[in-house]
């Protein structure tokens, strides 16, 4: 389970790239702005799911949390909405709400049962590219479970009526080091095309930033 964060009246720590990173050294740059800002376009760079993992013990508490979406129309069914080629537009925005980093996406997924492959090709704002493969299963319970080449061990998710939830964490290389982050991963779809996202990025139960994105289904 990840480390609760402060209440309301317990203010966030300010975070920067010495409290948000190993106490080291790992991380140097002339200001501690500036290493914050490397990991937080890191973690933007690759943080779609269809990004996303906490161990996130998608039970417990978690699994609680998505219960309330099982009533809520329309009915997401993964292996019909991620199946063929999407587009998906996004943001990744630090703790202040500035925007980091803009990307686009073309997915192009297939099925074949019970196993899916989500291919994604990032393009980003500055004209750098980048590629993630997710391989995922579909349990016969609602679970989801996912591997990708950068992600930590397996990440797990849950459907509930229109609601998604997948936790994972990504290994991020900064400066020639890498990082272990945590991606708490919301999706709620709107219509039979659009889909919205949105993930929290967290390290050592501290708040780095959010991914803000939306899928949209090409037409046959």
């Amino acid at each position: 389970m990840t480390a609760p964060l402060p209440t309301r009246s317990a203010p966030l720590p300010a975070v920067s790239a010495a409290s948000a990173l190993p106490a080291d050294g790992t991380v140097h740059a002339a200001n501690g702005d500036t290493s914050r800002r490397q990991l937080l376009r890191r973690a933007g760079a690759l943080a779609l799911l269809p990004a996303a993992a906490l161990p996130l013990a998608l039970g417990g508490c978690a699994s609680d949390d998505i219960e309330s979406y099982r009533a809520d129309k329309p009915v997401l069914d993964l292996r019909s909405y991620f199946n063929g080629t999407l587009d998906a537009y996004g943001i990744f925005t630090d703790r202040s709400g500035q925007v980091v980093r803009r990307f686009t996406v073309v997915m192009v997924c297939t099925w074949q049962g019970d196993q899916g492959v989500l291919d994604e090709a990032f393009t980003y704002s500055d004209g750098t590219t980048e590629r993630r493969v997710w391989r995922l299963t579909q349990w016969p319970d609602g679970r989801y479970t996912g591997t990708a080449g950068d992600v930590v061990g397996e990440a797990q998710g849950q459907a509930r009526g229109n609601a998604f939830r997948w936790g994972y964490t990504l290994r991020l290389p900064v400066d020639g080091k890498t990082y272990d982050v945590q991606f708490d991963d919301w999706m709620f779809l709107m219509d039979e095309r659009v889909m919205l996202n949105k993930a929290v990025m967290t390290k050592w139960g501290i708040r780095l930033g959010e991914v803000t994105l939306s899928f949209v289904r090409r037409s046959a």
